[in-house]
């Protein structure tokens, strides 16, 4: 009896240990959804919508319910003076620089509820997964929601001093300037070089993020592994040519810029697809002047943007336009001229030990996965600059993102959440 009862304690002993071991560890999946779902309540709208825009009451009130669990998940919460929320939990070896993981929850006007949201709730069920099987890692953990992160990313751009006096001036959805919008939410703007993190202060930064496409839906595959956020250049192509009366100029004598124009936005779209590659071309704006039926248009400004993960392609395409544009102004007798934006995007690669790292923690949970790229920024963009990043993408429904209609499947959101987990603990493991 007694040689009983010890076989049976050791075979508890066991399996409880076996329960413990990170590889049999797994998220609570329906806490997850019950979050979102309580989280959308705050800039909910009529039409199912999210108006949470950054620095709102709406903002205010979702980071406060944010905080909350937080706190109650036994995190060292703090707001640092980008109005970042910086939850932490102490590792074995204080000595070690902390893995950060998370994303934001503010969101576009008339948004949904995925995108940001996603990360930033997956990043406190990892925590709350660690708690319950009692585990520790040796690297202290930093869950960080960033603030205003659809705005510019503007808290994780705090982080690595990119913030500029000029920047602090600019109006937000909100209605307040972005410095008005830190203080709103506990931030101080005139402290910003007090949240500069150099490189190497963060020894890694995971984010989570729906695709905001269709690939992973299309193709049937389960998880993206990011290999890097795109580049983003802007300019503002202005074609002066010259206004004069609809009805009694003919048209073999006009130098119209709008016609001008057409023929660049055509140039455009011919550049970026005469090339192999995932590079993307737009015109997404557009003014004329002086705006009537009966005048034809002196000038044209057209917004112009190219993204890819290559700088030097940026440019490359970019010198390809020019080329072309220098056609049209001649055969047009306009003149355009281009003026770089001063906020531009930098390309940001994720690092290959930690994509090495998603893709065994896809494969052990038996999950499809393909390498993509992400055609939008996200914070994970920024922190690349002071630490190894790694982005993690789930499916979006119908690849719909920035709307009402945003949606990613409850069991899309578990996979990503246990890769996300999974892929934490191989870094720590190091």
């Amino acid at each position: 009896m007694k040689n009983t009862l010890i076989t049976y304690l050791l075979l508890a002993l066991l399996v409880a240990t076996a329960q413990a071991q990170p590889n049999n560890l797994s998220i609570n999946r329906q806490r997850i959804q019950t979050r979102l779902l309580e989280l959308s309540k705050f800039g909910e709208l009529p039409n199912g919508g999210i108006g949470r825009v950054a620095y709102s009451k709406a903002d205010q009130e979702g980071r406060a319910y944010i905080i909350g669990l937080m706190k109650k998940a036994g995190l060292n919460v703090t707001i640092d003076f980008a109005g970042n929320i910086i939850g932490r939990r102490n590792g074995q070896n204080p000595a070690l620089k902390p893995i950060a993981f998370g994303s934001h929850i503010d969101s576009v006007p008339n948004g949904g509820n995925y995108d940001g949201p996603l990360g930033s709730i997956s990043g406190l069920e990892l925590i709350e997964t660690l708690n319950e099987n009692k585990l520790v890692t040796k690297h202290p953990l930093e869950l960080i929601i960033f603030a205003n992160e659809e705005g510019g990313t503007v808290g994780s751009g705090a982080l690595i001093g990119k913030i500029t006096p000029a920047a602090l001036k600019s109006v937000t959805q909100s209605g307040l300037t972005i410095a008005d919008g830190i203080r709103a939410i506990g931030g101080n703007p005139d402290s910003l070089s007090r949240v500069v993190r150099k490189k190497g202060d963060v020894a890694a930064f995971i984010e989570l993020h729906i695709e905001q496409g269709g690939i992973l839906m299309t193709e049937n595959l389960q998880i993206g592994v990011v290999e890097g956020i795109v580049g983003i250049e802007h300019w503002d192509a202005t074609i002066d040519g010259a206004a004069n009366h609809a009805g009694t100029t003919p048209m073999n004598a006009r130098r119209d810029a709008l016609l001008a124009a057409a023929k660049l936005i055509v140039a455009l779209n011919e550049v970026i697809t005469s090339h192999e590659g995932r590079q993307v071309g737009t015109i997404g704006k557009i003014a004329a002047e002086p705006g009537a039926y009966n005048v034809i248009p002196g000038k044209v400004v057209l917004g112009v943007e190219i993204r890819d993960l290559s700088h030097d392609k940026i440019w490359m395409l970019f010198h390809e336009v020019e080329a072309k544009a220098r056609e049209i102004a001649k055969t047009s007798e306009t003149n355009i001229t281009f003026v770089q934006s001063s906020i531009g995007v930098t390309p940001a690669l994720t690092a290959k030990p930690i994509q090495d790292k998603i893709i065994r923690a896809a494969k052990a949970m038996g999950l499809s996965y393909r390498y993509m790229q992400s055609g939008a920024g996200h914070d994970a963009q920024e922190m690349a600059q002071i630490a190894p990043v790694g982005m993690i993408f789930i499916p979006s429904v119908g690849g719909i993102s920035h709307s009402p209609k945003e949606f990613s499947k409850g069991v899309d959101i578990g996979n990503g959440a246990n890769v996300l987990l999974h892929t934490l603990l191989a870094i720590d493991a190091e």
